[in-house]
């Protein structure tokens, strides 16, 4: 066999148990929570060894901030790529909040890992994640504004206040039985294009047709 065959064999084995792991340890902090959890318990949920698991994380806290940094990012892509398709404020709005709603209960497990363990969540990264979001929105926000698809407004203040919103009503969502995507994106989308029209003065009616 070559030694290109062999890297190849050699990464893919690496791949598989790190994907392993972060598969095992979903179950486990969904199961037992963070606080219970321990590594020999995301161990016993694989058919790895306990120094292979080291071989790829140190501990529990940083297999929980892979898992969790993993569907940050991919909310985070999602919502931005339905902002920048954008052509009205309410499609802004809207579609934005609709595309993270939709993912947070696309994956029960991934959710409940979340809703489980919101605080350990909010601890660990309250100052990493929450920030990348808040200055991508702004970042869009100001070229919105620029593009003349929204009002003049303070993109700081509205940028901080439309993610936590987002998220405050994602931990509400995943609490429902059913999750209503629907009416969390209404309740969200017609909170701030309301107070957009405002900014607005009005001017034209209604802000932002779709």
């Amino acid at each position: 066999m070559s030694a290109t065959a062999v890297l190849g064999r050699r990464e893919r084995t690496k791949q598989a148990n790190r994907a392993a792991i972060l598969e095992a340890a979903r179950r486990v902090f969904a199961g037992l929570g963070y606080g219970a959890a321990s590594v020999r318990d995301i161990v016993r949920a694989t058919d790895l060894a306990t120094g292979t698991f080291y071989n790829y994380f140190p501990d529990k806290e940083a297999v929980f901030r892979a898992l969790v940094d993993e569907f940050a990012e991919e909310a985070r892509r999602r919502v931005r790529e339905a902002r920048l398709r954008a052509t009205s404020a309410a499609a802004f709005v809207e579609d934005a909040y609709r595309a993270y709603f939709e993912y947070v209960v696309e994956d029960p497990e991934m959710v409940l890992v979340i809703r489980r363990n919101m605080g350990t969540v909010r601890t660990l990264f309250g100052d990493t994640q929450l920030p990348a979001s808040t200055q991508e929105l702004a970042a869009d926000l100001r070229a919105a504004v620029a593009r003349g698809l929204l009002p003049a407004l303070d993109t700081d203040y509205a940028a901080h206040a439309m993610v936590v919103v987002g998220i405050e009503l994602g931990e509400r969502l995943i609490e429902r039985d059913p999750p209503d995507v629907d009416g969390a994106t209404a309740f969200a989308s017609g909170l701030f294009l309301g107070g957009l029209e405002r900014l607005a003065g009005n001017a034209a009616g209604p802000i932002g047709g779709r």
